[in-house]
């Protein structure tokens, strides 16, 4: 079973990725003000590349935002390929 969890103290967050009970990945990221946040780093454990985890936790980040209505920087590589290449993501782009 995949599962995605989240945990926010209101400064930086993070969402993990758990798969069987074990850590699989995660999408961190820092609030930038009350209104945006950064997302800093996607990194998905070598065991479970190219099963697209990396790309489910940015769309749950984009999620959070849409449900938040706040917007996203994309400062991590991966997360910033996926906004350039995925038009549906530019209404929660800073």
């Amino acid at each position: 079973m995949v599962q995605i969890e989240n945990k926010d103290d209101g400064k930086k967050g993070v969402f993990s990725l758990i798969v069987d009970g074990v850590s699989a990945g995660e999408v961190t990221y820092t609030w930038a003000g009350e209104d945006k946040f950064i997302l800093d780093h996607t990194g998905v454990n070598e065991a479970y590349n190219g099963k697209g985890y990396g790309k489910k936790l940015v769309y749950e980040a984009v999620d959070f935002a849409r449900k938040k209505q706040v917007k996203i920087i994309p400062l991590c590589p991966f997360a910033k390929k996926l906004f350039r290449l995925d038009d549906s993501l530019s209404d929660v782009l800073a």
